[in-house]
């Protein structure tokens, strides 16, 4: 792959090294549901009203809209979760992946009616076994927010697990 956004590279490469930082030993539906609880926690520092789904294996877990949230909220959680499930990586890394190719999600045969290149979208791995499922957010205007949502309420799981 050739290389046309050297940025856009530089964070591509930041956030795998992020997704290898955030790979579980384990994971039940009570940490589903211990994640879910923390992102929405850490949502009320925004004004904006979000809805945070987690799946495993293909299943929804866990899923809840903060009061305000409109119905174009789940097309979002979807279209994330399938880039996530498609790619096997983050949302936002799948849009710096294709930013730094100069490439668009119809430059790659996806529909962008089914497809989000945005954050808000993260893998859940198990250290290996692979991808098991995804967790997202979305709702607050700026996208990088919904990401670090979902970063740092994994960072405060990870933690917990570890008893830290």
């Amino acid at each position: 792959m050739k290389i046309v956004n050297e940025a856009a590279y530089a964070e591509y490469q930041r956030l795998s090294v992020q997704e290898k930082e955030l790979v579980f030993s384990s994971f039940s539906r009570a940490d589903a549901l211990a994640l879910g609880l923390l992102m929405l926690e850490q949502a009320k520092a925004y004004p904006d009203p979000v809805a945070v789904e987690i799946t495993i294996n293909g299943l929804v877990v866990f899923r809840h809209f903060t009061d305000g949230s409109l119905l174009d909220s789940e097309l979002w959680l979807q279209r994330k979760r399938n880039s996530v499930d498609l790619m096997a990586m983050s949302s936002l890394r799948f849009m710096n992946w294709l930013e730094m190719s100069g490439k668009t999600i119809p430059d790659r045969k996806l529909d962008p009616d089914d497809y989000a290149a945005y954050g808000g979208g993260f893998p859940i791995v198990l250290a290996g076994t692979g991808m098991i499922g995804s967790i997202c957010i979305s709702g607050l205007p700026n996208h990088i927010d919904d990401h670090q949502i979902v970063v740092d309420a994994m960072k405060t799981l990870k933690a917990r697990k570890a008893g830290r």
